[in-house]
């Protein structure tokens, strides 16, 4: 399949699969009003305008039948709304998904796209020139060195293969090899290393004070709340002052139990009761929150060490995932943190959050490219929802947004 092909799938959800999901929620939100009208019709056996009046006459009708009074019922106007909000929350499509990149990426979209913009407008050859004023507008938007050198590279064979001479549609070409650099040999990396069913997945969350992550901790709860699994949150950030609280706060918020101790207690002793808790309850998911170390501070690294030791001790295996939060808005000092913590601890995968506040998201390249460690989910926003599976494919729509829908709509043309 080809690229575009495949975009166009994975923007629009126009595989079969999503067509059918979309078609089953957009009949779920028509279901209240539609049930009502069905219900009058099949009394009065005629099409029939929902009032007040018929509602009250149909009342009548039954009462008559079973000779029993029948509870006056609410104005039509108060239960139809009502009994919407009851509906079940549909599953988001894939277009509204695909926004949430494209709006989450508008800084770096900004600031970015409008140079490539700018660039392709004064080049309209493509030449030895033009690749090095790319190159340089790609390491502004921290893209990193060696992922800027390898799309170099393939953009010139790519360019040389296909014979191209000018620079229309040069960001269709970018988007491609950005996509393929960053997939290499890689499969369903965004997927959480979740246990069977009946067994517990135990999810430790690390990384620096200040950079979201028991807010992070509090949306991923959420998320896995709703796919149906019972969480449990360990509140194992015992030195920041307030940390408890706040985690406390969004387990009440998202509707999960909080283990914890007072401030100032031993992390692993936190970890270790809530293991026992999770176990006893039966949880699918236990998520642990630790202090915010800074990766040069060897106490607190040695602390992260020994909660990690009685995971593995309690749980074989575990913890199933190591979560490394990190600001996106810090840019190349984000890399570093990853760097040093992967080399302290067994971190699996990269939640990048702010996202959408920084217009230097091309660090999500450099962290996969250089350290292979996944991003599996990215911070667009700062609503509840706004903690999104990472995406490549929706993740370079956003930062090209504008002209991948031109080459998308030639195809359709």
């Amino acid at each position: 399949m080809s690229f575009f092909k495949r975009l166009k799938e994975k923007l629009t959800g126009s595989t079969e699969e999503e067509k059918v999901q979309q078609e089953q929620a957009e009949h779920l939100e028509a279901e209240p009003e539609q049930d009502a009208v069905n219900a009058l019709e099949a009394v009065t056996e005629e099409p029939t305008v929902i009032t007040n009046e018929v509602i009250e006459q149909v009342i009548e009708e039954i009462e008559e039948a079973v000779e029993e009074p029948v509870e006056e019922l609410a104005p039509v106007e108060e239960n139809l709304p009502a009994a919407v909000e009851e509906v079940e929350e549909k599953k988001p499509s894939a277009w509204s998904i695909t926004q949430k990149f494209k709006n989450g990426l508008a800084k770096t979209r900004d600031s970015f796209t409008s140079k490539v913009n700018d660039l392709v407008a004064r080049y309209r050859k493509v030449d030895e020139d033009f690749f090095e004023e790319l190159e340089e507008v790609l390491l502004q938007a921290d893209v990193g060195f060696e992922t800027v050198m390898e799309l170099m590279d393939k953009l010139r064979f790519e360019v040389q293969r296909k014979n191209i001479k000018d620079t229309e549609g040069i960001q269709a070409i970018i988007s491609e090899k950005l996509v393929e650099i960053y997939e290499a040999g890689e499969e369903n990396t965004t997927e959480l290393n979740m246990q069977p069913n009946g067994e517990l997945t135990v999810i430790l969350f690390v990384g620096v004070n200040g950079v979201g992550k028991t807010t992070t901790i509090g949306k991923l709860a959420h998320r896995l709340s709703k796919e149906g699994k019972s969480v449990l949150l360990a509140a194992g950030d015992t030195f920041r002052a307030g940390a408890i609280d706040q985690l406390q706060v969004w387990g009440d918020r998202v509707g999960c139990e909080v283990v914890k101790q007072s401030e100032g207690s031993d992390p692993a002793a936190v970890i270790y009761d809530a293991i026992a808790a999770a176990k006893k309850r039966g949880a699918d998911v236990l998520i642990c929150d630790t202090a915010g170390r800074l990766q040069n501070k060897v106490n607190l690294m040695k602390e992260l060490e020994k909660v990690h030791r009685v995971i593995a001790r309690e749980i074989p295996d575990a913890p199933h995932e190591v979560l490394l939060a990190l600001d996106a808005t810090t840019g190349q000092n984000a890399l570093i943190q990853a760097q040093t913590f992967k080399e302290a601890t067994n971190v699996t995968g990269i939640v990048l959050t702010k996202l959408d506040g920084t217009a230097k998201g091309g660090i999500v390249l450099a962290i996969r490219n250089k350290l292979h460690i996944p991003v599996k989910f990215v911070g667009l926003g700062e609503k509840m929802d706004d903690l999104q599976p990472f995406d490549a494919e929706r993740y370079v729509y956003g930062l090209f947004a504008e002209g991948l829908e031109k080459e998308l709509e030639k195809i359709e043309d």
